[in-house]
């Protein structure tokens, strides 16, 4: 079981052929709601893969909301612990699609909302708990309480530290896998990657895109290689990583073989329009691990 802690959004797609200029105004191709948050995302990516997955985070009460929990539930995700808020909106999330990639801006909302007293009535489910899935798009100390609960409680950590400005150095000895990319890692550690890596074997794996990741075993340098793809939307492919990253963890792999498969999955998940639109199934991961 892996319980997920993290935000709930809907993100705000527009596509575009033209990016505009500051103080210019141009015409998109396309708009959608599709749901999103880092949180969400993750929960969807492991949940798809077979998981057994429980998202805890706050919505608004507003049709967002409803519809975000509602996406949840069909996912197979239990969200007893997704509460509702009058306090504030559900979070959103701006995303330009420019030229294969996307520029994020993320309004937290009801997301800023998830506090030590919502975690405090999942303590049950998350001493229970194979893995914790966490990002850092709900409050610091709330991030924080959580990485000590779980300390105590022997539950391993997966922190995906993004956005890196929130994360907390101090934090490193209560984290059991952490996984910046190239510029997180920068943002985050002093010193340059190679030192970095050495400095936590086994524990910073450094996402690379469509290169793949990298960590450190405690003897040499491990870089396990991206997998080649045609890409239609690049917004989630760190969110499935990082989802199936966990599912591989806990269900027996090794921590190579773990990132080879969140490796794949994330490749196919740039297949296909949306954050969670492209997240595979168990059964197609394995269909392409097959293949290579």
């Amino acid at each position: 079981m892996i319980t997920v802690i993290g935000s709930i959004n809907m993100d705000l797609v527009i596509d575009t052929t033209i990016f505009p200029k500051q103080g210019e105004t141009v015409l998109g191709n396309r708009f959608e709601t599709v749901p999103g948050g880092k949180g969400a995302n993750q929960a969807v990516a492991a949940a798809r893969l077979g998981g057994d997955i429980h998202m805890l985070g706050v919505v608004g009460e507003d049709g967002f909301g409803q519809e975000l929990t509602k996406n949840l539930v069909a996912e197979g995700i239990d969200t007893q612990f997704v509460s509702t808020t009058s306090q504030a909106a559900t979070g959103i999330a701006n995303i330009l699609l420019y030229e294969n990639d996307n520029r994020i801006i993320v309004v937290p909302g009801a997301n800023g909302l998830v506090t030590p007293t919502e975690i405090d009535g999942a303590k049950e489910v998350i001493g229970k708990s194979d893995m914790v899935i966490m990002q850092l798009e709900i409050p610091a100390d709330t991030v924080h309480y959580t990485l000590n609960l779980c300390k105590q409680l022997g539950v391993p950590v997966l922190l995906n530290p993004a956005p890196s400005e929130n994360f907390d150095a101090s934090w490193m000895d209560l984290i059991s896998y952490i996984t910046p990319n190239e510029t997180e890692c920068a943002d985050i550690f002093s010193g340059d990657l190679e030192s970095t890596l050495e400095q936590h074997p086994n524990k910073v794996i450094v996402t690379l895109g469509s290169k793949g990741a990298r960590y450190f075993d405690g003897k040499e340098h491990i870089f396990v290689e991206g997998f080649k793809t045609q890409a239609v939307d690049t917004t989630g492919a760190g969110d499935t990583f990082n989802g199936a990253l966990a599912y591989a963890l806990t269900t027996g792999q090794s921590l190579k073989e773990a990132v080879r498969f969140a490796n794949i999955a994330a490749s196919l998940s740039v297949e296909k329009f949306g954050a969670q639109g492209g997240m595979p199934t168990l059964q197609m991961v394995e269909s392409r691990l097959g293949g290579q």
